[in-house]
């Protein structure tokens, strides 16, 4: 009763076309969840995400969830997540996430699940990273720790959005550190990003997961263009 009193005054809207949620729908409203561009990608080696990062930097298995497809529904639902504080997308994505892996036989692997990080500038304007709740919610999943002060951002860069490949390496060069380093050696740690595109930032943080001791490093993303 109390909650149908809420939810009259404050209706649920779908995390992607924010049109209101009937009372069975949760997140997403029926129409875009059978219109999401799933990848179907298992976690491991054969798939794009893998691929993407293959003789780049070593890793030991990757999986995206959705596809990105300019204006299509992932596009709409990322930009609510990162630009409108629609937080609960990184929580419906990063539950199913968690449980895909889940599935495999590599989730007693994990040890420690550390999201990209932002810089503190842009938390500060944001006052959320979009990754976190994802992050989370997978760590959550497989039992594993989560850390966000190991891999921290030390250099705030101009948007990524438009630039070739190897300007993005360039970019991204000397912009993370990392810290506490004795928190992951000698484990496997599953790096967690909005969107893989070229593949540079994923790149650039796996370059310094790796000055760590003896570690395994596995990615997962919301999404990949």
């Amino acid at each position: 009763m109390f909650e149908s009193i809420i939810r009259l005054f404050f209706p649920d809207v779908c995390l992607a076309c924010t049109q209101m949620l009937t009372d069975n729908e949760i997140y997403i409203c029926t129409s875009c969840r059978h219109n999401l561009p799933v990848t179907n990608q298992e976690f491991g080696k054969n798939n794009s995400t893998y691929k993407a990062l293959y003789g780049r930097v070593k890793i030991e298995s990757a999986i995206s969830l959705l596809r990105f497809e300019k204006k299509g529904i992932t596009q709409k639902l990322l930009h609510n997540l990162k630009y409108r504080g629609y937080e609960q997308v990184g929580v419906f994505l990063g539950k199913w996430l968690g449980e895909t892996i889940k599935e495999t036989s590599l989730k007693k692997d994990i040890d420690i699940v550390i999201p990209v990080p932002i810089h503190k500038k842009k938390l500060r304007k944001r006052k959320y990273n979009q990754v976190d709740k994802c992050s989370h919610e997978i760590a959550c999943a497989l039992e594993a720790k989560y850390y966000q002060d190991v891999l921290i951002k030390v250099r705030n860069v101009t948007s990524q959005v438009g630039k070739k490949r190897f300007k993005r390496w360039l970019s991204n060069q000397e912009v993370f550190q990392l810290k506490n380093a004795s928190k992951i050696e000698n484990k496997h740690i599953l790096l967690v990003d909005d969107i893989i595109t070229t593949g540079a930032t994923m790149e650039a943080c796996i370059s310094i997961l790796h000055q760590a001791k003896n570690v395994k490093i596995s990615i997962a993303t919301m999404a990949i263009a």
